[in-house]
């Protein structure tokens, strides 16, 4: 096991009706801003919890922020929160809300330049400085609600980047299984593709003998696998809806990647696949992750074998376990509603070269051996097609 260090502040705050303990999780005096998308809070009836709970308080509003959180939307907020003199930030809404609450809070206080620096310019350009985060989550999906990561889209440059901070973690997060029940079936599909992918970066890489982290990313994986359908066939299942609520948030708050390499070239090729076509980001994942690791089958062979027998009780070995794995796997995102190649979402292949550029320019190789370069992206894409 690799050495590591692990903290994670965030207090979770789970079950139903918790939204009514927002006015003992914020300061009293705090003026606050309440970020969310596209209006669904309003219909599901979470808007109106959320205002009960802080009807003794300075409350402003901002709605509008995409699936795809973009720059120009969020520093419209940020320039509200100056306006207004706000000091905490509410997220409500799924992890794409809170990706670009994340941004707000960093960007508010960032007097260097152009806040995309934190995104453009990192490792060298960090985060010193964020307001308070507080989040209700209505999206089991991206596990952001448990992490200080987050990733923003800027449309102008044809740019989906990704920055992190400690001081991005949410003070808070609210976790009411109950406010995912109106969710679109594509909605919670792709939630269930988004924690599962995130569980196979941090585990399909090699084995440094952490049987523990093994053991606990095949758990989330085998719920996933067993409860992701039964949301789809009955969405009003509070016990199912738990279920995957916890279990996306256990696939990224750093718990199952303590002491193990990751690899994350998936997520980075299906970002810009998002950026070029703009797919959803779950989408681009469940095309990506099985033509991926094909491509890196040399050195994902020996994990994915025990991903096979472990999460899909395969009792083959070598090529047999592999390929009915790859199956099993592939089979159960078409299951859910996910397409797996790029094609069934008639896009074409004319960007392939915009996205292997723009990774290549970044001057890093991707995967957890760093062996994916502009070559083997433009192989993968390909392949994905």
């Amino acid at each position: 096991m690799n050495n590591f260090t692990y903290h994670n502040p965030v207090k979770i705050v789970f079950g139903k009706e918790t939204i009514k303990k927002l006015s003992t999780l914020i300061p009293k005096e705090a003026k606050v801003l309440m970020l969310y998308g596209g209006g669904s809070i309003k219909r599901n009836g979470v808007f109106d919890q959320v205002m009960a709970a802080l009807k003794n308080y300075t409350v402003h509003e901002f709605s509008g922020i995409e699936a795809n959180p973009e720059y120009e939307t969020l520093m419209k907020a940020a320039e509200l929160v100056k306006k207004e003199g706000i000091d905490f930030l509410l997220s409500v809404g799924g992890g794409s809300v809170l990706d670009g609450t994340k941004f707000v809070a960093a960007a508010v206080k960032y007097t260097e330049g152009d806040p995309w620096d934190l995104l453009d310019k990192k490792p060298k350009i960090k985060v010193k400085e964020a307001l308070p985060i507080g989040s209700v989550l209505t999206l089991a999906a991206t596990g952001s609600e448990m992490n200080g990561f987050s990733v923003i889209s800027r449309r102008e440059r044809g740019e989906k980047l990704a920055f992190g901070s400690h001081l991005l973690f949410p003070v808070f997060s609210i976790l009411d299984p109950e406010t995912t029940y109106t969710l679109p079936e594509s909605q919670t599909a792709n939630g269930v593709i988004d924690a599962f992918v995130h569980v196979m970066e941090q585990y399909l890489t090699y084995d440094v003998n952490a049987p523990l982290q093994d053991r606990q990313s095949e758990a989330v994986l085998k719920v996933l696998i067993e409860e992701g359908p039964k949301a789809l066939g009955n969405p009003n299942d509070y016990d199912v809806r738990a279920n995957l609520m916890w279990c996306a948030t256990h696939a990224l708050n750093g718990n199952i990647s303590c002491g193990v390499p990751q690899d994350w070239a998936t997520h980075m090729i299906g970002h810009e696949i998002t950026a070029e076509y703009g797919l959803d980001h779950a989408q681009s994942l469940a095309v990506v992750m099985p033509v991926l690791i094909d491509n890196r089958k040399a050195n994902k062979k020996e994990k994915f074998t025990h991903y096979a027998r472990r999460v899909w009780h395969i009792i083959k070995d070598g090529d047999e376990a592999y390929a009915e794995g790859m199956e099993k796997t592939v089979d159960f995102f078409k299951q859910i509603g996910m397409k797996t190649k790029l094609h069934e979402y008639n896009i074409d292949k004319t960007g392939f070269e915009n996205i292997a550029n723009r990774l290549d320019a970044r001057g890093i190789k991707l995967g957890e051996h760093q062996d994916i370069g502009k070559k083997e992206i433009l192989e993968i894409l390909n392949a994905c097609y």
